[in-house]
């Protein structure tokens, strides 16, 4: 390393120092001179993010609540009955009268009217999560996920083996 103008997020976190994630100098192969600025950049810029016994704020809710949704759909039975097909529609529309983020449980109850949940299977269910996230995703102007593709990331993990 050359000197404190490299020091900085990328690269406290490019050497493995990350928000929250305490780890000595030596396990980092750092020296103490570049060790500190990470320590102060954890401890001060970022704050907020090292800590986890903050109140969630939208983004991280939202974050939180589609991980929720997403892993839940992944789980839901292959062929439900009648009635499991039955509670998981009234739970959604309970959800959507409950979640803590007003304009996101108005959405919500408004996309319901027209865009009634797929619980007939795993897999409608899990398409229709997926399709209603991306309905968000669009209104935020964040990236849609490709819905081939929620087996992979909410139950069975990356192809590449990444998540073992």
């Amino acid at each position: 390393m050359t000197g404190i103008s490299l020091l900085g997020p990328s690269f406290c976190t490019q050497y493995g120092y990350f928000p929250g994630k305490h780890m000595p100098p030596q396990k980092l192969q750092l020296t103490m001179v570049e060790y500190l600025p990470c320590l102060i950049y954890n401890s001060g810029l970022q704050e907020d993010e090292s800590r986890t016994d903050c109140p969630l704020d939208r983004e991280l809710l939202g974050r939180n609540t589609w991980s929720f949704l997403h892993t839940m759909a992944a789980y839901y039975p292959e062929k439900p009955t009648l009635k499991v097909q039955s509670e998981m529609t009234q739970f959604i529309g309970l959800f959507s009268k409950f979640f803590p983020c007003d304009d996101c449980a108005k959405d919500l109850q408004k996309s319901l009217e027209t865009n009634v949940p797929q619980t007939k299977s795993r897999h409608h269910l899990s398409q229709w999560f997926c399709q209603m996230h991306n309905q968000v995703n669009r209104k935020i102007g964040k990236p849609e996920f490709d819905c081939s593709k929620v087996d992979e990331r909410w139950r069975d993990g990356w192809k590449d083996g990444s998540c073992e």
